[in-house]
């Protein structure tokens, strides 16, 4: 079948479909601002249901044949970059009376396109301000494209569901008051904190689950990383990851993972091991948190943490820390500061260490520790410390300590302390 004519029938299809049965998330990316709308983070995190329901809004208000929803992964595509204005070719024999300056275009995963950003510069420049396009790799990120796209493009990052979220996708009752919601939402917290928030992932079985994760993992490691940036080093590819993971939560040294290469006989630069990191952000597995600084080169150039862009991701793989429940939780807080914008370091002084300090348009506006259990005394004292130590260096009157089931409120040296669940500081 001729490449314009498989076009016509994949786009006729999509009209002729019923409309997408999905649930809406908490980010609702702007339908009519003039702009690209991109949509970018790690594989399988929902950025296509997100255009779904983005879809499912239009449809209300004009004719669905008047958008364009293509699939870049879908297996019949095999278009080179100077064929993407087949598309275009496509839609206008199938609908010569529309004008494409009031039609919506959805394109999906469109990265897997060579130079697709020229094609949609070229759309957007001379055809229709209505483009909406998704991405999992840097390829959306890189100082090339921003240049390219400049002026044109308003980004959203993506990541898997919220607590919040995850409770609406299981039908789960917020009610603090009631005895049987509280239960739900606490055995919700449990499972959200153990095998993490892709969206296929709620409604597996837990055998299920954990290999749909594998998967996950794998398609991240050969296809996103090693084959995208040519790494034939892929031993030395795999204990690096290894290391990242196991290290969620924790600072990393890219010295230390270096010499422990070379004393297993690895061999690899030191340059190549920031790159793999670079990558590794890049694709949104994980992400680093810098530390606190005034300077700001020491703040880029200075000692940095890692958390994983999932729980579940960690825990289906060899890389497990569920048996530390307080790491995941310290995961799970620092994916719902990003989720919500925020610009947040952490805190560390030769006399103790915070978390989290959470800036909101340049003011920090709150300073948070995250500890599974207060029952124990040292803890407890630990963490206080730590908190009332960034409070007073920040002026700050109080602060948050963040925990699996705790709750409380209390005064020390002056500042105002709230401990609060995990479960009732994401959602409300």
């Amino acid at each position: 079948m001729k490449k314009k004519q498989l076009l016509k029938q994949i786009i006729r299809d999509f009209h002729l479909s019923e409309n997408f049965d999905v649930k809406p998330r908490n980010i609702q990316p702007p339908i009519d601002t003039k702009k690209i709308i991109t949509l970018i983070g790690v594989r399988r995190c929902g950025k296509t249901s997100i255009f779904y329901h983005m879809i499912n809004q239009l449809i209300e208000k004009i004719e669905k044949t008047k958008i364009l929803f293509l699939n870049f992964e879908d297996e019949r595509f095999e278009l080179n970059s100077d064929e993407l204005d087949l598309i275009l070719q496509a839609y206008m024999e199938l609908y010569p009376s529309y004008k494409l300056s009031e039609c919506y275009f959805f394109f999906d995963e469109i990265q897997n396109i060579p130079n697709w950003e020229k094609f949609i510069r070229r759309m957007y420049d001379t055809i229709s301000k209505n483009i909406f396009i998704t991405g999992s790799n840097s390829k959306l990120l890189s100082s090339e494209i921003a240049t390219s796209l400049r002026g044109r493009t308003l980004n959203f990052e993506i990541f898997p569901l919220s607590f919040k979220e995850y409770l609406s996708f299981k039908d789960i009752e917020v009610d603090f008051y009631s005895s049987k919601s509280l239960a739900f939402i606490k055995n919700a917290q449990e499972s959200f904190l153990k095998n993490g928030s892709f969206p296929e992932i709620l409604f597996l079985e837990e055998i299920y689950a954990n290999k749909t994760l594998q998967e996950y993992f794998n398609v991240l490691l050969y296809k996103d990383l090693a084959e995208r940036y040519n790494i034939t080093n892929t031993v030395a590819l795999k204990f690096f990851l290894k290391r990242i993971i196991s290290s969620s939560t924790k600072q990393i040294s890219i010295n230390k993972i270096f010499n422990e290469l070379k004393s297993s006989g690895i061999k690899i630069g030191k340059n190549t091991l920031y790159e793999f990191l670079e990558y590794v952000q890049n694709i949104y597995l994980a992400l680093t948190l810098q530390k606190y600084d005034n300077s700001l080169i020491n703040k880029e150039l200075g000692e940095k943490k890692i958390y994983s862009i999932d729980i579940g991701l960690n825990n289906a793989t060899e890389f497990r820390f569920s048996d530390d429940i307080g790491k995941s939780l310290e995961n799970a807080v620092f994916l719902e500061l990003k989720r919500k914008e925020f610009d947040i370091y952490y805190y560390r002084t030769s006399k103790s260490e915070c978390d989290f300090l959470v800036f909101d348009k340049n003011t920090i506006s709150d300073v948070i520790q995250v500890t599974f259990d207060m029952s124990d005394e040292n803890t407890k004292s630990k963490e206080i410390k730590g908190l009332i130590e960034a409070c007073k260096n920040f002026d700050l009157k109080s602060g948050t300590i963040i925990t699996f089931d705790s709750e409380d409120e209390l005064i020390e040296n002056g500042i105002k302390i709230k401990i609060i669940p995990f479960y009732k500081w994401s959602i409300i």
